[in-house]
């Protein structure tokens, strides 16, 4: 009588060609094509041009890629504001509007950074692990740009409301610029039109040198904070 076969050993998959960042630069793509619904390890394997055996190499399961690409997005985050943060010039005008700059241009050169936020607040609305990180995120900008409104019209309601503001704006630039196609030049064309109306137009306090002083344009800033 032939001897029972113990349990089956599950084959290791052979060692991966590709690293654990190979696969997170390819699951970013993914949601930025996609959205969520493309964060799939068949349809990420699939864009490397492998067998998913090489995913398991490097994550336990979609649970642990998620995971780690949403930490990767918060980490992001956290950097950029931080980098915004010390930036300092005598007229907090030029500071506002070097954070406008960096806002806009953080959406990528093909959009792909905005269009994955666009991607991951539409997962928050069904997720609430995700809306809650979205959340602090908001509040962490929010608060970077009343800093910065604070300093050019110090403290008191209208620098809050004018922050609200601020972002609002910038969220509704990267909804109008996530379109198909575009008009040429509507970044700046959108830039310009917050720069005047919520920058350049807001009064100092009569104590402040800046009530008097026209604002100078600055030379053009490289946009490579985030």
């Amino acid at each position: 009588m032939p001897a029972k076969n113990g349990p089956r050993q599950r084959r290791r998959p052979d060692a991966p060609s590709l690293s654990r960042e190979d696969w997170l630069a390819a699951a970013h793509a993914a949601v930025v094509e996609g959205g969520f619904d493309h964060l799939r390890v068949l349809v990420i394997a699939k864009a490397l041009g492998v067998t998913r055996g090489s995913f398991y190499w490097h994550f336990a399961d979609h649970a642990e890629l998620q995971a780690e690409v949403l930490a990767r997005w918060h980490a992001r985050q956290l950097a950029a504001c931080a980098e915004i943060e010390p930036v300092s010039s005598p007229d907090p005008r030029l500071d506002l509007e070097h954070v406008l700059d960096v806002a806009l241009s953080h959406a990528g050169e093909d959009l792909e950074h905005m269009r994955f936020e666009l991607a991951l607040r539409g997962l928050g609305r069904r997720d609430a692990a995700v809306a809650n990180l979205l959340a602090e995120v908001d509040a962490l900008r929010l608060g970077l740009f009343e800093r910065k409104f604070r300093r050019l019209l110090g403290k008191g309601k209208a620098a809050t409301e004018l922050a609200a503001l601020f972002y609002l704006a910038i969220v509704g630039a990267h909804q109008a610029l996530s379109r198909p196609t575009n008009p040429p030049l509507l970044k700046e064309h959108l830039q310009r039109l917050i720069s005047l109306y919520l920058v350049r137009q807001q009064v100092p306090p009569a104590e402040s040198p800046l009530r008097k002083a026209p604002m100078k344009r600055p030379a053009p800033r490289s946009a490579g904070l985030v």
